[in-house]
């Protein structure tokens, strides 16, 4: 199909290690926009340093989401001096402000073990941001934010704690601004990532169990029916052979597209210092529902179809 999004969608052209996408419609610029977690894939040194160091990428679309175009990196106000970490960032819109919720991990660890906390920033336009701070959420290792709004007002933010066995847990706001643990989520196994999202009557959580995308359905944004995997098979599209990997979707009318990003040369033998272990891909699937379950053919051709949002 020749309009058909590119495979892969995107790859970072400075570190080729993009990863844990958040797709948003940028009004101001009347784009899409991509921003994601800037892994430095041809970075030196031991351990897991190569994940951490950067500050989030942007990779913005004028043509629906068929072509991706690299724009930079978002320049956050960083709350400590130094070189810091930004990852897996949450964006929604709200009474005209952009809030992020974004992952931010002192320094630049070697292994996964670093401080690590959601810090939350608002901007009128993507670009210039102020920093409110960061959330008390009960832990120091909580990463993966993800936030929603309730049915009979306010918002909810699913999250992972590393130091309650790496299961969803949550908190609730009347604002965007102050946040309410409310505990345990999701528990079925260890996983990281959560998205939640409705389509077809139900709403759905997928979450990232490091084989496949977790799916869980629900009715009430309380209690999460688990429903297998999505993702979980190889594709046969360019750079789309491995597992999907830590994903956001964006809805619009029956059809939802699921953004992940995948490390297309990882096999088991591949050295993890190597360069092949390393790099990673932004990929672009449809996500139907069909019987009252989620599905994905991600090789199923994808025709450009993101519209702009008010």
């Amino acid at each position: 199909m020749a309009d058909a999004v590119n495979a892969p969608l995107f790859r970072d052209p400075v570190h080729d290690g993009a990863a844990d996408p958040v797709a948003v419609w940028n009004r101001e610029a009347g784009e899409w926009w991509l921003v994601y977690t800037n892994r430095r894939v041809d970075a030196p040194g031991p351990g897991v340093a190569w994940v951490h160091g950067t500050d989030l990428g942007v990779a913005a679309s004028t043509d629906g989401g068929r072509t991706w175009t690299y724009r930079g990196t978002l320049d956050l106000p960083d709350p400590e001096w130094g070189r810091n970490t930004f990852w897996a960032p949450e964006i929604v819109r709200h009474d005209g402000l952009y809030h992020m919720y974004v992952s931010w991990i002192r320094g630049v660890p070697s292994d996964w073990t670093g401080h690590a906390e959601i810090r939350h920033y608002t901007s009128p336009d993507l670009l210039t941001w102020t920093h409110h701070g960061a959330l008390d959420l009960g832990s120091d290792r909580v990463i993966d934010a993800c936030v929603y709004p309730l049915p009979d007002g306010g918002f909810r933010m699913w999250f992972k704690d590393e130091t309650h066995g790496s299961f969803t847990y949550a908190a609730d706001s009347p604002d965007l601004y102050h946040w309410r643990l409310t505990g345990p989520a999701v528990t079925h196994r260890p996983h990281e990532g959560p998205n939640v999202f409705t389509l077809g009557g139900h709403h759905w959580m997928i979450v990232d169990e490091w084989r496949g995308q977790g799916v869980l359905r629900s009715d009430d944004l309380e209690h999460w029916e688990y429903q297998g995997l999505i993702l979980d098979t190889p594709g046969s599209r360019p750079d789309d052979g491995g597992i999907g990997l830590h994903a956001d979707v964006v809805v619009q009318g029956e059809t939802a597209y699921v953004f992940y990003f995948t490390h297309p040369d990882r096999t088991p033998d591949t050295d993890e210092a190597s360069y092949a272990f390393r790099r990673s891909s932004l990929q672009m699937a449809a996500l139907r529902v069909t019987g009252g379950r989620l599905t994905c053919d991600r090789d199923e051709p994808v025709e450009p179809g993101l519209a702009p949002e008010s």
